[in-house]
């Protein structure tokens, strides 16, 4: 998982598909915003969509996709078609991340709408009913307080079938209830241990209320992560992030996987015992390749 708001460049991103693809890293998510978050004005920012359709005809094996895409910059019939699109480039590897929008600042910025946390949730709300709905078999209509749509067959449809939906959030009681209805996955960032075990069991609880089999609740956690093959290498990763989060003396926090490759095997387990059914590492070190060997071929290996 990589903040690609953070001074990304178009080769880097090619470096990172290609670093994960060879050391076996299954996935590489992007993060979806128009403005650094750290205050850092001067990092570049490329668009999450347009990077994930370069991307999907760059590699071959990899998935991708966005954690998470914000209600509130795209219309859901362009984001829809979007998706479409790169799950047709890459083959059939695109996992699309939803959330309802959080950033003021970059809204303003850009000129985006910010309502109030309920009303981007409606807004919200509706935009994955609609993009499932594009998604689907057959000609779709919808009217909402927020959109309408006149009725279509929106074609090709995605190469999955379902095309995987991913809901983000904090585990506020509308968004569970939206991923049970419409998503296959519900993701949150940085939880505790026992966090992690209490969501996924209000996820599951929702998936039964939304006439869903428990079972199939797929349940993944974002976490930043700093790793090394040992603790001079965690240490020196540690301070180079807090060198570009202008964080003096950085330690990570305890939601963190953190450590050695077995002291992050270990961390990972535990998350696995409370439910989660994966988790997608956030690496702040964007141009630390060799980190993402590490993760590949020794972290997966420790894990499986």
């Amino acid at each position: 998982m990589i903040e690609g708001q953070e001074g990304v460049s178009w080769p880097q991103w090619q470096a990172l598909a290609a670093a994960c693809e060879e050391h076996g890293v299954p996935a590489l998510f992007r993060s979806d915003h128009y403005l650094p978050l750290g205050g850092h004005h001067e990092r570049e920012v490329l668009d999450a969509w347009g990077t994930v359709c370069a991307l999907a005809a760059q590699t071959s094996k990899l998935r991708l996709g966005t954690l998470v895409s914000p209600a509130t910059f795209r219309h859901p019939s362009v984001l829809a078609k979007l998706a479409v699109t790169a799950d047709h480039v890459s083959g059939g590897r695109i996992e699309v991340g939803l959330g309802a929008g959080w950033h003021e600042g970059e809204h303003a910025a850009y000129g985006f709408p910010f309502a109030s946390t309920r009303a981007r949730v409606d807004v919200f709300a509706e935009q994955i009913e609609i993009v499932r709905g594009l998604w689907g078999a057959g000609d779709f209509r919808f009217e909402g307080e927020h959109y309408r749509l006149d009725g279509v067959d929106a074609l090709p449809k995605p190469v999955q079938d379902p095309m995987p939906l991913i809901v983000g959030g904090s585990g506020g009681r509308r968004s569970v209830e939206l991923a049970a209805r419409f998503a296959s996955e519900y993701n949150t960032p940085f939880p505790t241990l026992e966090q992690a075990r209490e969501l996924r069991r209000r996820v599951a609880d929702a998936w039964s209320a939304a006439g869903r089999d428990p079972g199939t609740v797929r349940f993944s956690v974002m976490t930043g992560a700093v790793l090394g093959r040992d603790a001079g290498e965690v240490a020196d990763r540690a301070r180079r992030i807090g060198e570009r989060t202008d964080t003096p003396d950085f330690t990570p926090p305890e939601s963190w996987i953190a450590g050695t490759v077995d002291e992050a095997a270990g961390q990972l387990r535990a998350l696995a015992g409370a439910g989660v059914d994966r988790v997608m590492l956030q690496l702040l070190l964007h141009d630390d390749l060799d980190q993402v060997a590490l993760i590949g071929r020794e972290l997966a290996a420790a894990v499986t």
